[in-house]
C-alpha cells in the first residue's frame, strides 16, 4: 500500500463521520471552507531504529474539527478513533476548533 493510499484511507474515514460537510487535507482559504469541516495535515513522523536501521515508522496527523455549533457531536466521533488524543479547544471568528492528534 502506498503512502498516498493510506492518506486517502484517512480522508475516507474522516469523511464518513456523520455531520461533516467537507474534509480538507491542509487548510484552504477561509472563504473556501464549508462548515462543519475537518482539516488535517501531517504533523509528525517518528521512526524507531535498531542497529542504526529504521524498522518502524509512524505518522501523526493534526486533525481539527471546525464548527459553528459549540456542542457538536463531531469532536466526540473524532475522539473515538483509534490512536486519537484530544489536544486543545479554542474559539476564533465565531467558530469552535477542536484539535486532535491522530496516529494513522
Amino acid at each position: 500500500m502506498s503512502i498516498m493510499d493510506r492518506r486517502l484511507q484517512l480522508q475516507a474515514l474522516l469523511s464518513g463521520i456523520p455531520g461533516v460537510k467537507k474534509v480538507y487535507f491542509q487548510e484552504p482559504s477561509a472563504d473556501m471552507m464549508e462548515y462543519p469541516c475537518i482539516i488535517y495535515h501531517l504533523d509528525k513522523r517518528e521512526s524507531i531504529h535498531a542497529d542504526n536501521t529504521p524498522y518502524r515508522h509512524s505518522k501523526r496527523y493534526q486533525v481539527t474539527v471546525i464548527d459553528r455549533n459549540g456542542v457538536s457531536s463531531i469532536p466526540d466521533d473524532v475522539a473515538k478513533l483509534p490512536l486519537c488524543a484530544f489536544d486543545r479547544r479554542f474559539e476564533a471568528s465565531k467558530l469552535y476548533h477542536d484539535v486532535f492528534n491522530l496516529y494513522f
